[in-house]
């Protein structure tokens, strides 16, 4: 198996002796962009001085902004079935957990759908627990045809990512043919001891198997795979290596690794007690991980969720993270029922902000919310879309892509004083394009959104 506890625990333990010299070769290493080996990444999760951990983060977030500019993503989650078979200990949806099951009939899909499209969105992480009788794949595959149906004005969800249990390639063979983004599932912990521990009598508790669900999907040709671990299981030092060498697995297996990295930390739900837990993240440690993925793996999309308070994530933007949910209901029909108060949540959620309460701050901090989902569509997914992005030249269509966006969201949703700042803002980046061939089909695409066409992208 390529997670050896032993290696990962012999790494840190050889890391603790790291100087500060030690440390300093390796940001500036790290600085080349030439890739850091499982030793470097070790000796970056030991840095405590201050002087180095600014470097540190300032130096993700310049890679950063090579590589994705000033875009960031927005989607939102869409919970369809809380039926759950697992007892997994931090989860509210554990099978043991007292509360009246819930799981969306299609009209209720829909309904779901045609709110969040009001609310602006265009792409989903379609969520759910594991119940092979009450939400088998057939389910999922009738859940994904309603949402992509399913349009109301001119709201339109154009991707569909998807988080469920890990499954057999013949499954993810009927994923891939009803037209899934990213295949998202969270390894939870790399560590196998606590992996047993928290998934007691679990169908879900079987290691090697959700291990090996990314050689599954990717066997099924579903070329962008999401990953994540719930941080504050175990150790996170031992949890961000776990990660970057399932990327690297992927990586010489498939010619492709993660598409995402996903970041949650532990939180109150039903029925889920964080005294148990010995390793909860504090904030220090949660920025230093986001900053090291970010430097470790550049080319991969770095997940936020509304886990996170408005203040948090508006710092870890600055390292690193370049995808968020905005406007978030964790619970089942939970976009109708929000204010009803009988639904059950997975986890709790501390940014409350509505999309557009999040899009106006992300402006006024110079970034440019996205909803495109161009690659997907045009193909430029798995290898093909890292080719692309390494080389550099999927800022040609990315920025621009994400700048139509903006101004379609605006125009559809915004008032005129959003409308107003969304232009001022794009025609300012129009400007600093280098390719004039790009700049002008921007701004063409510009106008004819003002002319009332949409879904416009290169």
């Amino acid at each position: 198996m390529f997670i050896d506890k032993n290696y990962i625990e012999g790494l840190l333990e050889k890391a603790k002796n790291a100087t500060r010299e030690d440390v300093q070769a390796v940001l500036e290493k790290a600085k080349k962009r030439e890739g850091l080996k499982h030793e470097d990444i070790a000796v970056l999760l030991q840095i405590e001085d201050k002087q180095q951990l600014d470097e540190m983060y300032k130096l993700a977030g310049e890679i950063k902004k090579s590589i994705y500019g000033k875009r960031i993503v927005l989607f939102a989650p869409l919970y369809v079935s809380d039926y759950c078979v697992n007892n997994c200990i931090y989860c509210g949806y554990h099978k043991c957990n007292s509360f009246k099951r819930r799981k969306l009939t299609q009209e209720e899909v829909a309904e779901e759908v045609k709110i969040l499209e009001k609310m602006g969105h265009k792409r989903l992480a379609l969520e759910l627990g594991e119940d092979p009788v009450n939400a088998p794949i057939e389910y999922v595959l009738e859940c994904l045809k309603t949402i992509y149906k399913t349009q109301k004005d001119n709201g339109e969800i154009r991707r569909v990512n998807v988080n469920i249990a890990a499954t057999t390639v013949d499954e993810y063979k009927m994923l891939k043919d009803a037209g899934i983004g990213t295949y998202i599932l969270f390894q939870e912990t790399y560590d196998k001891d606590i992996f047993d521990k928290v998934h007691p009598k679990c169908l879900k508790g079987n290691y090697e198997y959700h291990l090996t669900a990314f050689d599954r999907a990717m066997e099924a040709k579903v070329d962008d795979v999401g990953a994540g671990v719930l941080f504050g299981l175990a150790d996170p030092k031992f949890e961000v290596l776990g990660l970057m060498i399932h990327n690297e697995h992927l990586e010489e297996k498939f010619g492709v690794g993660f598409h995402t990295i996903s970041v949650p930390r532990l939180r109150p739900a039903k029925g889920v007690s964080l005294e148990e837990f010995p390793h909860l993240l504090d904030d220090e440690m949660f920025k230093k991980i986001v900053a090291i993925i970010r430097i470790a793996v550049p080319f991969t999309g770095l997940i936020l969720s509304t886990r996170e308070e408005a203040k948090m994530r508006k710092e870890l933007l600055r390292y690193g993270v370049s995808q968020m949910s905005a406007g978030s209901s964790t619970g089942v029909g939970g976009y109708k029922e929000r204010e009803e108060g009988h639904n059950v949540n997975q986890f709790e959620t501390s940014d409350e902000r509505s999309p557009i309460e999040v899009i106006r701050e992300l402006i006024e901090d110079g970034y440019i919310p996205s909803y495109c989902t161009a690659c997907y569509r045009k193909g430029r997914t798995g290898e093909r879309f890292m080719k692309l992005a390494k080389s550099g030249d999927i800022q040609y269509v990315c920025e621009p892509n994400a700048m139509t966006t903006l101004i379609e969201y605006a125009l559809d949703y915004g008032d005129e004083e959003l409308q107003k700042k969304a232009e001022e803002l794009v025609r300012r980046e129009a400007n600093n394009m280098k390719r004039e061939d790009i700049k002008e089909l921007f701004l063409s695409n510009l106008e004819k959104l003002k002319q009332g066409q949409r879904d416009l992208y290169l």
